[in-house]
């Protein structure tokens, strides 16, 4: 089995309330055709379909404060309490004290110890390179993952070749990132991309921002058009996607943009969503993962026994 995990930073299951909840304002066919056409709230927070299902996942780990990027990211990617070892919830880089956590235990690592294939889908442009050499400390935790498990960060020429996926999905800040010989693309063209990407490697990650700044702007426009190029990206992806031998996975380090009315990060739970074979065994395993609800902690564990052919 094959995991493609999309990971989309800053969305939480919100009130079913299109006023402030732009999932409920915006048109996300793909996702509803996923789930029989419901999508998940706080009074229904579980949600599923033929092909997939989805549970709620505690973004707080039992540490009090607003959720952050860089311990819920660690916590996501490496299954261990990130804000617990820290003493706080912190970002939107990893604290400190977590970069050996993700040296020695981030995904990436894990999945090449089992002798597996990984890929980091995201293309950077060379402002991105220049940044972090000249601030190393203020990296996200998955590129630093990557770059920790000696993975090599995708640059422009991965983008134009279809090996890499650009951050705003269909390259269009790229000409003004100083490179006018990169096209713009339709987001289920990206999506298509990332489904092919998915049949050449055992873990294809790709990562997609733009909501938790959308969130953070409290602009629902904004907020609406973010997902729906995401949804529009995911309609490529299930119709490339061999979801017979692939399992296709979202989900996200805090809330955010389910909650328009407040412009911090929110307490609410996040969404786990797995699509194709084995959707539902692989949703109970989570669940099964964790003496009370699911969190963050458990998302890699599980992953890594579907990777093994272990989804128990």
């Amino acid at each position: 089995m094959r995991v493609l995990m999309l990971f989309v930073d800053g969305v939480g299951i919100g009130r079913k309330d299109p006023a402030v909840n732009p999932m409920f304002a915006a048109r996300l066919p793909a996702l509803r055709s996923m789930l029989d056409g419901e999508l998940p709230s706080l009074r229904r927070r579980a949600a599923s379909g033929r092909m997939a299902t989805l549970i709620p996942l505690d973004a707080t780990m039992g540490v009090p404060g607003l959720p952050q990027s860089g311990t819920g990211q660690t916590a996501l990617f490496t299954g261990v309490n990130a804000p617990k070892l820290a003493g706080i919830h912190f970002g939107p880089y990893p604290h400190s004290s977590l970069r050996p956590v993700l040296q020695q235990k981030n995904i990436f690592r894990q999945v090449l110890s089992r002798s597996l294939q990984p890929w980091f889908a995201n293309a950077y442009p060379q402002r991105f390179f220049d940044y972090i050499g000249e601030r190393p400390s203020r990296i996200t935790a998955t590129s630093y993952s990557a770059l920790a498990s000696g993975m090599r960060l995708l640059n422009v020429t991965d983008l134009m070749s279809g090996s890499g996926i650009s951050a705003d999905i269909t390259n269009e800040s790229w000409s003004g990132l100083g490179y006018p010989e990169v096209d713009v693309i339709e987001p289920e063209e990206a999506g298509r991309r990332l489904a092919r990407l998915a049949s050449r490697f055992d873990f294809v990650l790709f990562e997609y921002w733009k909501t938790d700044h959308a969130g953070h702007s409290r602009h629902m426009g904004e907020a609406v058009r973010a997902l729906e190029r995401l949804d529009a990206m995911l309609l490529g992806i299930l119709e490339g996607l061999n979801a017979s031998e692939t399992l296709l996975f979202i989900s996200s380090d805090h809330g955010n943009i389910e909650d328009l009315s407040t412009k911090t990060h929110t307490r609410n739970p996040v969404p786990a969503l797995f699509y194709g074979r084995g959707h539902a065994e692989a949703a109970r395993a989570l669940q099964m993962a964790a003496a009370r609800s699911p969190s963050l902690v458990h998302v890699t564990p599980v992953l890594l026994n579907i990777l093994s052919g272990r989804p128990e």
